[in-house]
């Protein structure tokens, strides 16, 4: 990790840039005017998708990233490049073409689950002028840069002819050339260091069905000789990846809970590039992609993950004990000093008898940002609110279970009758709390950037767990 954090290297990244539009709301009635949901949008987001999401995941852990691509003059063109100024991208070498639409994914979420999704965008391969005014621009760049990223979706930017001169450019530079690609035919590739294809992606470009070793053995090693790469990486979801080289290698992954598994091939790519612009080699890099994917699958939507949190994922691993991840107030407001760029979420309650309702309500709190503080109300707190019956478990009890859960980062145990005064030293930016709050004034909605509720789990509830032992 020292390694990746001494350098800070330059990385281009060419692809289809797409904007990834989101309606966020409630769904509560069907239409009168035809069988469907009516979704009450309650908030409107946008984020860099496709290519853009690498960008991200790159600028995340602290590359300087160079932007290359063709997209439309039109407004969601301008909204793009605009994003990418924010971010800190150099995106001045973009190409604008007349008459092409900026690809723009919507989708509408309700309840955390997709309704829709409508796209606008032009699919057809970018035309010959703005190939080579890319291309020449490309050239300029490529001394300046460490590795070359493509993250090919399919779009029209990355055409046969266009790939074909960037990866020649590139080699004859002696720099890394990482692809992520796209569709049946992988000839266009021939020649990059390596492709990070998921198995059905190497299904598709191969015609050999992966079922056992053997023939994902055939199928890496098919992909790697016939396009001449250094190495091919298949990867293999929660068993991790295969490295064909100069050998075969296989990295596991630490199974944990997957919360939405968007972008992850965008984390993968994004880190082997970093990774290897830094100096790692290729063994040392698939480690840190593995454990980098492994932290953004755990988030919602399109997500990015940086040094710190694959960081704390590894020491979590290397870590036998839970309780290490119990803290007092003092020890919560040292550790956050730290970790104040990271997006920070935070809940509380008495979590007496910790049953799936609590697990789902904190998986869903902590894909609101990067890290969960839990706030924990003491035994003298519960009974104060509950009745002297409760707490059934005391607080070392509660503050080790719930510490035990993945989607959990810290439990912090508080004596008030309210959290406020732990609000205050998190400083959260996202507040948590049950969606019978809807319309209540929620404890530290004044300190936390912004607040959301979260549905429980129907039927759920240590209350009637307790009702039903005593019968």
């Amino acid at each position: 990790m020292d390694r990746l954090k001494s350098y800070k290297p330059r990385i281009l990244v060419v692809g289809d840039l797409m904007l990834d539009h989101y309606l966020w709301g409630n769904c509560e009635r069907i239409s009168p005017e035809a069988p469907v949901q009516v979704v009450d949008v309650k908030k409107e987001t946008t984020v860099l998708g496709g290519a853009g999401n690498v960008i991200n995941n790159l600028l995340a852990m602290g590359a300087n990233v160079n932007v290359l691509s063709v997209i439309g003059e039109d407004s969601n063109g301008e909204e793009l490049l605009e994003m990418l100024s924010d971010s800190g991208a150099d995106a001045s070498q973009l190409v604008k073409k007349k008459g092409r639409n900026t690809s723009k994914k919507s989708r509408v979420i309700a309840a955390h689950q997709q309704i829709i999704r409508y796209d606008s965008e032009s699919k057809n391969d970018i035309d010959e002028k703005s190939e080579m005014e890319l291309f020449n621009r490309f050239k300029k760049i490529i001394t300046d840069v460490d590795a070359l990223l493509l993250s090919d979706y399919g779009k029209g930017v990355l055409t046969e002819s266009l790939t074909c001169k960037l990866i020649k450019c590139a080699k004859k530079h002696e720099k890394f050339i990482l692809v992520d690609p796209k569709g049946e035919d992988y000839s266009k590739y021939k020649g990059a260091t390596l492709i990070t294809p998921n198995k059905k992606e190497a299904v598709l470009a191969t015609k050999i069905d992966i079922q056992d070793e053997q023939s994902l053995y055939e199928a890496g090693e098919l992909l790697k000789d016939s396009l001449e790469l250094d190495y091919t990486i298949i990867t293999l979801s929660e068993d991790g990846m295969a490295i064909f080289g100069e050998e075969v290698t296989k990295v596991p992954t630490v199974a944990r809970e997957v919360f939405d598994v968007t972008g992850a091939g965008d984390t993968v790519l994004a880190s082997f590039g970093y990774a290897l612009s830094c100096g790692l080699d290729i063994k040392e890099a698939a480690l840190f992609a593995t454990s980098a994917a492994a932290v953004v699958v755990g988030k919602l939507g399109s997500a990015t993950v940086s040094l710190d949190e694959v960081d704390m994922y590894e020491q979590s691993l290397r870590s036998a004990k839970a309780d290490s991840k119990i803290k007092t107030k003092e020890e919560i407001s040292k550790l956050l000093e730290k970790f104040r760029d990271k997006k920070i979420v935070f809940t509380n309650g008495c979590f007496d008898i910790l049953h799936v309702g609590h697990v789902k309500y904190l998986e869903i709190a902590k894909s609101f940002g990067d890290m969960l503080i839990v706030g924990l109300n003491s035994d003298d707190s519960v009974k104060r609110l509950k009745g002297e019956s409760r707490p059934i478990n005391p607080s070392e009890d509660r503050a080790y279970v719930l510490s035990a859960l993945e989607s959990v980062s810290f439990v912090v145990e508080f004596e008030e009758d309210t959290p406020y005064e732990l609000i205050s030293i998190v400083q959260p930016d996202v507040l948590v709390k049950g969606g019978d709050y809807e319309g209540k004034v929620v404890v530290g909605s004044d300190i936390a950037k912004e607040v959301r509720l979260v549905d429980f789990v129907d039927g759920k509830s240590t209350t009637n767990i307790i009702k039903k032992a005593q019968l």
